[in-house]
């Protein structure tokens, strides 16, 4: 594929399985991490023993400034970005009326000013005809309680994916992928062994995904063979809504 990839939150998780995939395909790859710096040194090792290029660039995405100098670090060492993926996110399970004025910005901006600040920078940094790919959540469709706010991030993706699609041009396509519950840390913090299974039982193959499942349709749409798809939320499972 030889483009050049930022994937953001690619020290652990679903964006590092993203990462090393996309990498085995012959794309460069810019491993974004906030805090995790031995991760994603780890995740940057582990692609250049399997014969891949990448480095890793510190940013918090919620910062503007940061994310400013992520894109330019990216362009000095690699002379363009391709692709973007907007993976970094947060998630604080609670019921609406316990979360605090923290959490609600914590997650806001993260998941949505964060997603915010990538797509500015893309709308003049990224190359033509690149591929935009933003993460939202199929808690978006499932109501399910102590997931309000997160959904509610999750929702604003979505919607400026789909206008975002429609404003950026130069053949640029931006999509979105809605995972259901996935086998990582993320999504297993603070889970009962009980809510986990209640969950799996919702999907049309009894079991969490696995990173590698999502890695899968994000390796496709990061691909020119996915051009003609743009402005969409794709739902990825496993029939779960």
């Amino acid at each position: 594929m030889n483009k050049v990839v930022i994937v953001t939150g690619a020290s652990r998780g679903i964006g590092k399985e993203i990462a090393v995939l996309l990498a085995k395909n012959g794309d460069k790859i810019v491993v974004n991490y906030a805090n995790s710096e031995k991760e994603a040194k780890n995740t940057v090792e582990q692609i250049k023993k399997e014969g891949g290029a990448a480095i890793a660039i510190q940013a918090d995405v919620s910062n503007k400034k940061q994310v400013t100098s992520l894109f330019d670090k990216a362009m000095e060492h690699y002379g363009q970005v391709d692709v973007l993926i907007n993976n970094a996110g947060i998630m604080i399970n609670k019921p609406l009326a316990e979360n605090t004025e923290a959490d609600f910005i914590k997650q806001f901006d993260i998941n949505v000013k964060g997603t915010f600040n990538t797509l500015q920078e893309a709308f003049f940094k990224l190359s033509d005809n690149g591929i935009i790919i933003n993460l939202s959540s199929s808690t978006v469709k499932l109501m399910l309680p102590s997931y309000a706010l997160y959904s509610a991030s999750k929702a604003a993706v979505e919607q400026m994916t789909r206008v975002f699609s429609k404003e950026i041009g130069r053949g640029i396509s931006v999509n979105a992928i809605a995972p259901g519950p996935t086998n990582t840390e993320l999504f297993l913090n603070g889970k009962s062994e009980e809510f986990i299974k209640t969950l799996i039982r919702q999907n049309a193959f009894d079991r969490l995904a696995e990173p590698s499942d999502i890695a899968k349709v994000v390796l496709f749409l990061a691909s020119d063979q996915s051009k003609w798809i743009s402005g969409q939320v794709i739902g990825v499972n496993g029939a779960m809504v």
